[in-house]
């Protein structure tokens, strides 16, 4: 059940107030874009839920929030400034410019012509300066990734909560990459969140941990309501590995435009450490690291029993906040002809909308008190945001609120002021039920526990 094609979801993404491109009235500007007001709520709702999986429900990951410019010695000795490129090609025809392993037949998308040059690495980190002078001397990066952060920070947090592996360090952020050819709506953008959780373990029982966390992480996917038969698991070749993985793992997904990556769970030995550790020659460092002059901590950890130090090795699950809006949407796009609606049957911890309250008649005082009154309970709940609808038109709100993916629709009618009762329609079902409103609050609790 989910959309036919891109431009669906991209039609209902900017009619219903959850993306737009970004600085559109001025023409926008290619691979960015704004979430709107629903479109927030569905984003904050996957990375709360993220979030309470990794950090909440377990007793072994720590949270951090660091910085999104980086010195440019971390991502020197991350192998960042040698690596992290794509090969671009131009067209002599037309002078457009390509990423060359993404044409069909060497051949320039807009003008077919052939007569392309030859590949060339283009740095895909954005620069900045810092400082009052901008003369090139002193300049940071915006990140590419938001695991760095937490390698330079591993010393910090293990000193602050007395860690020893296994343990995870989790960070939600915005990385930034300056695509040569951004594409598909919000799956291949500039600007993006990353949700990463790096797990430290003792080197020997990595490969076996790395199996653990492809496993979790598609366990929570299907949480998340994306079908685990869109869903495929591929180990990248070698010759494919980024230069610090021993082993990876991309959860590909059915989207609209093909098969992509929408998840890397990765074993990146002990490079990252290994990199930005003092004193390598002291540890048997298994990566190839780039000899570090410049490090002044001890990123080891010393074990209990044989009190020798070592580097540990680290399995880092990755994935990206817009691919996982985009692959939840598209799972939960249906177009019901029998009913004539489209409908989001999200997941209903995911829901921008949680409920909405809706007065049969428009700016009637007694009805729209009473709805005040009952938002006001529910939203006291916690459970996320709770809506009124005053416009008095019950059947286009049924509709807006079944386009982005509102669980229920609370209608107060005269009848309510009568007898102190609501009807609550289901979104899925569109089936409807009278409550009493002293049960309100338990009905509303229990559906959530409950779905």
């Amino acid at each position: 059940m989910t959309a036919k094609n891109m431009e669906d979801l991209v039609s209902l993404c900017k009619r219903r107030g959850f993306i737009f491109p970004s600085n559109d009235v001025y023409g926008g500007m290619k691979g960015l874009y704004d979430f709107g007001p629903i479109g927030v709520e569905l984003k904050m709702n996957l990375k709360n839920s993220w979030w309470k999986s990794i950090v909440y429900e377990r007793d072994d990951i720590e949270g951090l929030d660091s910085t999104i410019l980086t010195s440019p010695t971390v991502l020197k000795y991350s192998g960042h400034e040698d690596t992290f490129s794509d090969p671009l090609v131009d067209c002599k025809k037309c002078k457009s410019r390509w990423r060359a392993d993404q044409l069909e037949n060497s051949q320039c998308p807009a003008c077919n012509s052939n007569d392309l040059t030859e590949p060339r690495p283009f740095n895909l980190m954005f620069k900045t300066a810092i400082g009052p002078v901008d003369d090139g001397s002193s300049f940071a990066y915006l990140r590419p990734e938001t695991a760095q952060q937490i390698f330079v920070n591993f010393k910090n947090i293990i000193d602050s909560t007395s860690r020893t592996p296994p343990f995870g360090i989790a960070q939600i952020g915005k990385s930034f990459r300056n695509e040569i050819t951004p594409r598909n709506f919000i799956f291949r953008v500039r600007e993006f969140e990353q949700m990463e959780l790096e797990f430290f373990v003792k080197p020997g029982s990595d490969e076996d941990w790395h199996k653990y966390w492809v496993d979790q992480r598609l366990k929570w996917w299907s949480k998340q309501g994306v079908s685990s038969d869109k869903l495929k698991l591929l180990e990248v070749e070698q010759e494919e590995l980024s230069h610090y993985s021993k082993a990876t793992f991309d959860i590909m997904y059915e989207f609209p435009h093909g098969l992509e990556e929408l998840e890397g769970v990765a074993n990146r030995t002990d490079f990252d450490l290994g990199s930005h550790t003092k004193n390598q020659e002291d540890y048997e460092i298994n990566a190839k690291v780039t000899p570090n002059k410049n490090s002044t901590t001890k990123l080891a950890i010393q074990d209990i029993e044989s009190k020798k130090w070592y580097i540990p090795y680290v399995i880092e699950p990755s994935a990206g906040v817009e691919r996982g809006v985009l692959a939840i949407l598209n799972e939960a796009y249906t177009q019901e002809d029998e009913n004539n609606r489209t409908v989001l049957k999200l997941k209903s911890h995911l829901s921008p909308i949680k409920a909405a309250v809706i007065p049969l008649k428009r700016n009637n005082s007694d009805l729209v008190n009473l709805a005040n009154k009952i938002k006001v309970e529910l939203q006291s709940l916690g459970l996320g945001r709770v809506m009124i609808e005053n416009s008095g038109n019950i059947g286009k709100n049924y509709r807006r609120h079944d386009e982005i993916g509102t669980p229920m629709c609370i209608t107060i009618d005269f009848e309510t002021l009568e007898n102190q009762s609501v009807t609550i329609r289901d979104r899925d079902t569109m089936k409807q039920e009278r409550v009493d409103l002293s049960n309100i609050s338990n009905f509303y609790s229990n559906y959530f526990k409950n779905n």
